[in-house]
């Protein structure tokens, strides 16, 4: 079989790198179309090494014999256009967060909770939307699913080292215009984050909540209980770095029960998407850096963690652009069509 796909939110870093995604996986596309608001109708993106596609207008494209839309235009457009591609047909596979919380919408990193795609699939009142978590909460899940399933995780805390690119393409245009304008001496006022981003971090990403914590620590905190288990404790600090791509995570985890460091270690290399490199010397470890353009995530410096019971801590590097955003979502779908629920919508 082969899908028509529509990407929505096309111009953008998330919708170019799905375009670049599907492109390099070769997923099986009878037609592809790219989606974004009216202003940037007309514009082109490249699909592939051959191939140019003139953007068209979200506003007044008919969904109907569309069978999936990747969406990353933002929380408020999706909040219009999903439900109306999916009320036509259309499998909606959605990056940005106005559907991750609903009940009634599966939260899916495929590694990790794929069997839920069947559960809303049977659903005759399946809306036919399906959201893509967080991208600090996608790589962290993707690390811990192995070790919950050996030792069970109770508790999480985490300090995340986020790239400018999760805050979009405006977000890597205000690194390079701060780093720039700091060699003159002219800062200039920050447009896209709430401090100068070059040779800072900026400990604030998302509103700040009633409890102090803001609303993308409380995502990684509610995603992973959707996805994991509801009992997992979560407390999160997300900081955003100046960096262009790649998003680090520095995580311990408390467990039910004991977590030899070498059975640990052994189910992180043996699972589906995780690279563990933990050398113990100078260099032997992955940084944002040398993520970028990469699938996996990496693991590097597991060791014990002897403040708790049985408790282990490491490193967790992905690039948020591929594994944190268009490569999940992708993935989704090729689930979908490897589990035969696309058969099904067919049928």
């Amino acid at each position: 079989m082969a899908f028509k796909v529509a990407v929505v939110g096309a111009t953008g870093a998330v919708g170019r790198e799905m375009l670049k995604t599907l492109a390099e996986r070769a997923f099986p596309i009878s037609d592809v179309v790219a989606l974004a608001s009216p202003r940037s109708a007309g514009q082109q993106v490249s699909f592939g090494e051959d191939r140019v596609l003139t953007v068209r207008n979200l506003e007044t494209y008919d969904f109907h014999g569309t069978d999936f839309g990747f969406f990353s235009p933002g929380a408020e457009v999706s909040a219009i256009h999903a439900p109306r591609a999916g009320d036509a047909g259309c499998i909606v596979i959605d990056n940005t967060s106005q559907f991750r919380m609903d009940p009634d919408v599966p939260l899916v990193v495929p590694e990790v909770n794929p069997q839920v795609l069947d559960k809303f699939a049977a659903r005759p009142d399946w809306r036919r939307i399906i959201a893509n978590p967080n991208c600090s909460t996608i790589q962290m899940v993707v690390a811990l699913k192995p070790l919950h399933d050996k030792f069970t995780v109770r508790r999480v805390v985490v300090s995340t080292y986020q790239s400018v690119s999760g805050a979009g393409k405006e977000g890597m245009d205000e690194l390079e215009r701060s780093t720039k304008a700091t060699y003159v001496n002219d800062y200039g006022k920050p447009e896209i984050f709430t401090k100068p981003i070059a040779f800072n971090v900026i400990p604030h990403i998302d509103r700040f909540m009633a409890d102090g914590a803001t609303k993308e620590e409380w995502k990684m905190a509610v995603e992973t209980r959707k996805i994991l288990d509801p009992d997992i404790a979560v407390m999160a600090t997300c900081v955003r770095v100046p960096v262009f791509i790649g998003h680090a995570e520095a995580v311990h985890v408390e467990f039910a029960n004991p977590a030899p460091l070498e059975k640990a270690r052994a189910a992180l290399r043996h699972f589906p998407g995780i690279i563990v490199f933990d050398e113990r010397d100078d260099g032997g470890y992955i940084t944002p850096f040398e993520s970028q353009g990469e699938d996996a995530v990496y693991v590097s410096r597991l060791r014990v963690d002897s403040t708790v019971p049985h408790g282990l801590a490491f490193w967790c590097v992905a690039d948020n652009l591929r594994k944190g955003a268009a490569l999940n979502a992708v993935q989704i779908a090729e689930t979908m069509i490897a589990r035969g629920l696309m058969d099904r919508k067919a049928a």
